[in-house]
């Protein structure tokens, strides 16, 4: 398809989805250039999560802090992206400055799922059924998962702190891919979790994310975690004989649906008749994870959010009758809810008094976790787990949680990835009663990102998952 028609059919279909919220801004068509035909992403439209830094458009983390923000440089994965020729269609909804599993705590308002939305569309060619409902879009990149889940972009970028690409791609049935901290550079990202923030990857195939990520991944001068890494080349001759999949039985927790266990379960039996050795393990250490990460999650926002002080830049109040009030001011006018709740509690977990009590021991805990993944790998090469616990819940039911019990919900599955480092991938595999996308999540040990997506993508050719098309009415 041509330069000129790609972006069109994008533009349109944006029109379709605008009732959904997934873009806070969108290029102008005379701003798009096209590609060379010899680039790996020739005509590839991209939607970027609004907290990665942009040249030519506001980067604001959907909050007020940041409303004007011009960065006034890309980040590295954005000019990775535009090197090979892809088009950056536009910057997507994100909770404010990515803390939540939603895409409902926004300044620019929530992002809605296409899923089970009023909106006309078929499923798999055939006209749905199920009753219309808003849904979320999961979070905290939703606006990305549903660019990508609506056919707007080819490619959705995320980033992942404790699921926050993984979680979206589930509810909207799209795949979603968080490589292995330090192989994609972090630079131009807006950090909110430095020891686990990685750059994730939607798309609506394997082989897509693939493609995507040996364009993105390797070691950037301006981030000193990165490492140099191998491409990843999937063989379609790719064997499960050889492949030992772990069930862990602590992500068979409170709150996990019964369609989501009958889904893994199928799933487990399919790669067990395909020829990989499949078996149940422990994890022990998982049912102290989410706690551990929240705190961890906390003690850094502190820490990175105390640069927005309305002196350096960002918003700042006009009461001013004091440094300390001008502080105040510009931080409570600046931030949500949310994010001023993240930062008091983090403050709190650091205090001298309080340090050895929670932020100490949470890295002890951490530690722990880690070493359960490294006694995993030392018997299995993937583990199989749910990503999500259900399908998307509604919009309204979601919302009217606070956001501690909206991430303990939906960050369980994902987070302990982050914790240790290592890639997962989350794939959709079957529809449920309510038709609405079940996904599972695979894991690796770190930087075998090649062993997760063949059999990723093995999955996938398997399940055949419906795709979803919008109906212009």
């Amino acid at each position: 398809m041509s330069h000129n028609k790609v972006v069109l059919a994008s533009l349109q279909r944006a029109c379709l989805i605008k009732e959904l919220n997934a873009f806070i801004s969108i290029a102008q068509p005379q701003d798009l250039s096209p590609s060379r035909s010899t680039d790996r992403l020739n005509g590839f439209t991209v939607a970027i999560k609004d907290n990665f830094c942009t040249t030519d458009f506001k980067t604001t983390c959907a909050s007020q802090m940041l409303a004007d923000y011009n960065p006034g440089y890309d980040a590295s994965i954005v000019e990775k992206l535009r090197k090979e020729g892809a088009i950056l269609f536009g910057k997507t909804n994100l909770d404010e400055f990515a803390m939540g599993s939603g895409t409902v705590d926004s300044l620019h308002g929530p992002t809605k799922n296409i899923w089970g939305s009023p909106l006309h569309y078929t499923i798999g060619g055939k006209e749905r059924k199920s009753k219309p409902s808003w849904r979320i879009a999961g979070g905290s990149s939703g606006g990305s998962a549903v660019a990508v889940a609506s056919g707007t972009c080819r490619i959705g970028i995320g980033s992942d702190t404790g699921g926050s690409t993984r979680n979206p791609a589930s509810y909207c049935g799209v795949v979603g891919f968080k490589p292995t901290y330090s192989s994609v550079s972090r630079h131009g990202l807006i950090p909110l979790v430095n020891s686990m923030d990685v750059p994730g990857i939607i798309t609506r195939t394997v082989d897509d994310a693939v493609l995507t990520y040996n364009v993105i991944s390797g070691h950037d001068p301006k981030d000193s975690t990165t490492v140099e890494v191998s491409p990843v080349k999937l063989d379609d001759k790719f064997n499960l004989n050889k492949i030992k999949v772990g069930i862990p039985r602590e992500y068979h927790c409170e709150g996990l649906s019964q369609e989501v266990l009958e889904v893994w379960k199928s799933i487990a039996r399919i790669l067990q008749e395909a020829g990989a050795k499949v078996s149940q393990m422990s994890m022990p250490h998982t049912s102290s994870s989410i706690a551990c990460y929240s705190v961890l999650n906390q003690c850094e926002v502190a820490s990175n959010m105390a640069r927005y002080d309305g002196l350096r830049y960002g918003h700042r109040s006009s009461q001013c009758k004091s440094t300390h009030d001008l502080y105040a001011s510009s931080r409570s006018e600046g931030l949500g809810l949310v994010v001023r709740g993240r930062i008091l509690a983090g403050n709190f977990f650091l205090l001298q008094r309080n340090y050895s009590k929670y932020f100490e021991k949470a890295m002890k805990v951490r530690r722990l976790i880690c070493e359960d993944f490294k006694r995993a790998w030392d018997e299995f090469d993937i583990l199989l787990t749910p990503t999500t616990l259900s399908g998307a819940p509604e919009l309204r039911q979601f919302a009217g949680l606070d956001n501690r019990e909206q991430c303990v919900m939906n960050d369980y599955c994902t987070q302990p990835a982050n914790m240790s480092g290592c890639p997962a991938i989350s794939i959709p595999v079957a529809l449920n009663k309510n038709e609405l996308p079940l996904s599972l999540q695979l894991m690796s040990k770190n930087y075998d990102e090649e062993t997760l997506l063949s059999v990723a993508r093995i999955i996938e050719k398997y399940v055949s998952f419906p795709s979803i098309e919008l109906v212009d009415t």
